[in-house]
């Protein structure tokens, strides 16, 4: 899709309906589906965090968004793929200040040059207790893409035709640092599996882009 294309869409992106857990479910690993069931996340006191899907276009006019794969660390996200954000702090004004400021120190992306678009479903993350809320937001020139040295191993492009189509659904079996051997749904994109509560996201943004076409 070309950007000018998703422009004339933008504006449908923010009146949809969303999805919301419905599209969660269709990529959530089963032992996720579990861990929810019946789940009070209130009593758990949730840290807050906020991530953003950032559309621009690319070197040839096309729609991409970018994810973000993290440094490999000590903790239940190590080396995964995920959307750039992060945990609200004290001076943040809202949660979006906090996507935006996350991304801009992430990816370099200019929080004053995003206008955003929506927020989506926020999605509780049961290994982190994160509460995390989405945004969809759009910027129009390409940027220049600086990854954060230590948190960001690679910043990935993904170019939106490839996004929307059905191809890019597959089926992985993986271990976590909770789980061995499960079998998960998954986005393929970039050579990477996306999975767990990142593709949960991409589920619900990808059935609004979809609706808006």
């Amino acid at each position: 899709m070309d950007f000018q294309n998703f422009l004339n869409i933008s504006s449908k992106i923010s009146k949809i309906t969303l999805p919301g857990e419905k599209a969660h479910y269709k990529l959530a690993p089963l032992l996720r589906l579990k861990e929810l069931k019946n789940f009070n996340i209130k009593q758990q006191n949730p840290k807050q965090a906020a991530v953003l899907a950032v559309f621009y276009p690319g070197a040839s006019d096309e729609t991409r968004f970018v994810l973000i794969l993290r440094k490999t660390y000590k903790g239940v996200h190590s080396n995964q793929v995920g959307f750039p954000g992060g945990r609200v702090e004290l001076d943040d004004q809202n949660l979006m200040h906090t996507a935006l400021r996350e991304t801009e120190e992430e990816v370099g992306i200019p929080g004053h040059e995003v206008e955003v678009l929506r927020e989506l479903t926020r999605l509780y993350i049961p290994p982190s207790n994160f509460w995390v809320q989405p945004f969809m937001g759009v910027m129009q020139r390409t940027p220049r893409l600086v990854p954060q040295e230590d948190e960001v191993e690679a910043v990935l492009e993904i170019d939106l035709d490839e996004f929307l189509s059905e191809s890019c659904l597959v089926s992985e079996t993986l271990s976590t640092s909770y789980a061995k051997d499960i079998e998960v749904p998954a986005f393929l994109l970039c050579g990477h599996v996306v999975w767990g509560a990142t593709a949960m996201m991409l589920s619900e943004m990808k059935e609004i882009l979809k609706q808006s076409l």
